[in-house]
Order: structure tokens, then C-alpha cells, then sequence
């Protein structure tokens, strides 16, 4: 496979346990706000360490679902649940990472990733030790000094990986996190969220408008459109990048466009 400058795989170092990941569900939900429903009857649930990807066009309410198991956005109707039990606030153990990369501009690198240690209590020793670490996890050791706005756009977008995962969650969730990258970069940065959540156990739920991508980082996806959830796909395995032509693959490809045409 074809890298770039920005492409870069975690470090050899093994990932430490962390806590297991959590199951999210959405029972007959109405999603939205009270003058702007966005979709409605919504059955989903995501496993526990599950990767979901997330597709459809602008406005279907996919960021708005985001918001709402990140308990930013209360349900109008129906149930939102973390294991079993009711989801109405957020929570430290649920990260979400936007395609704006929402570092602090006046902190380096490494005080950017601190920031979620800190909330924990850590020591400043920990926390420093702990932020370099995840920091060269995603190719970043020698950057861990800079300012924001010294670094490209994909190494902000995977110090922001970084500052999101040292904080443990038990879900993560991205809403369209590579978008603004150019294509060698993208693809780069989905290689290294794969290695680095490797081990951590996490759930994650993506949001995305590129079928492709949805297909290659998914254990299954999900279609939004018109209103509603249109279909939920299990995805072929391996993930692999070769295995971009594989039949079942193709045919799985074809019937999302299909759904997102519907």
C-alpha cells in the first residue's frame, strides 16, 4: 500500500488494557430537536467493542444521532440506553472526535492529550508520561511540543485521536474525523485508527459520507436516510484493503449505494 508523509502506524509498544467497551441502543427513537425531528423509530444496537459505521447524505441525522449517545441531545421518543440502562447525560467514559480537530490552539500537543488525564486526577508526571506515549502510538513523538497551528492538518487530526483514547473511553464516537484530508492522508489515518484501537476494547461508532471508507473500518453499517434507518449491513472480513474487489464486498457496495438512492 501507497503512504504518505502523514501515514504512520502505532509504535510496537503492546497497548495497555483498558476498560472493556460498552453497548449503546436506541429503542424506537425520535432524534432531533423539537422544531427539527431528524429521524424517527430508530431500533439500533451496538456492541460492545464494535466498530459501526454510519452513511448517508447531509441532514439525515447522523450527527444528530452521534449527540445523542453521547448524551449531548436527549431522545424525543423512545429509549437510549448504555448496558441496559438509560443514557441522559454525558459521560467521561464516551469520547467523540469531530472533523474539526477541537484542539486548544494556546496548548502544545502533549497539554492537548493531557487534558482528559488531568479530569482523571492523574499525577503531572503520569499525565505527561502517559501523553507522550499515546502520542508516539499515533507517530507523534516528535512533535509533542508543537503548538496546533505549527503541525499539519492529519497530524492535528491524530493528536486529537490521541488526546481522545488516553482518556480510556468505552466508546468513541467520530463524526466524519478524516472528511477535511486529502486521500492518501485519509486513508493513512484509517489504517492507524484500526491499529491504535487495537487492544483497547472500545466501541466506536463512525459517521462518514464515504462508502468506502464506511466498508474498510466497519464491523457493520448502518444507512440513514429520509427520515429513518434504512438498513444495517454486516461487513465481510478480513479488513483488508485487497479485499477491496472481493465479490461479496462488491456486491455489499452496490446494495448500500442502493439504499442511500432509496
Amino acid at each position: 500500500m501507497s503512504t504518505s508523509s502523514e501515514t504512520v502506524r502505532a509504535g510496537a509498544r503492546a497497548v495497555p488494557a483498558g476498560p472493556r467497551g460498552t453497548r449503546l441502543t436506541l429503542r424506537g427513537a425520535l432524534l432531533g430537536r423539537p422544531d427539527a425531528p431528524a429521524v424517527s423509530d430508530v431500533h439500533l444496537e451496538v456492541a460492545a467493542g464494535e466498530i459501526l459505521t454510519v452513511v448517508g447524505p447531509s441532514g439525515c441525522g447522523k450527527s444528530t444521532l452521534l449527540r445523542t449517545w453521547a448524551g449531548l441531545l436527549p431522545a424525543l421518543d423512545g429509549a437510549v440506553e448504555q448496558d441496559g440502562r438509560p443514557l441522559t447525560a454525558p459521560g467521561a467514559d464516551r469520547a467523540l472526535v469531530f472533523q474539526e480537530d477541537a484542539l486548544l490552539p494556546w496548548r502544545t500537543l502533549r497539554a492537548n492529550v493531557e487534558l482528559p488525564l488531568a479530569i482523571r486526577g492523574l499525577p503531572r508526571a503520569r499525565r505527561r508520561e502517559q501523553a507522550e506515549d499515546w502520542l508516539t502510538r499515533v507517530g507523534l513523538a516528535d512533535r509533542v511540543g508543537q503548538l496546533p497551528h505549527r503541525v499539519s492538518g492529519g497530524q492535528r487530526q491524530r493528536a486529537q485521536l490521541a488526546r481522545a483514547l488516553a482518556g480510556r473511553p468505552r466508546a468513541l464516537l467520530m463524526d466524519e474525523p478524516f472528511g477535511g484530508l486529502d486521500a492518501q492522508t485519509r486513508a493513512g489515518m484509517q489504517d492507524l485508527l484500526v491499529e491504535v484501537l487495537r487492544g483497547t476494547g472500545a466501541t466506536v461508532v463512525f459517521v462518514t459520507h464515504d462508502v468506502d471508507e464506511a466498508l474498510f473500518l466497519g464491523d457493520r453499517v448502518a444507512v440513514l436516510g429520509a427520515g429513518r434507518l434504512v438498513a444495517v449491513r454486516d461487513v465481510p472480513r478480513p479488513r483488508e484493503r485487497a479485499a477491496h474487489d472481493d465479490p461479496a464486498r462488491t456486491a455489499l457496495r452496490r446494495d448500500l449505494l442502493t439504499s442511500l438512492g432509496s
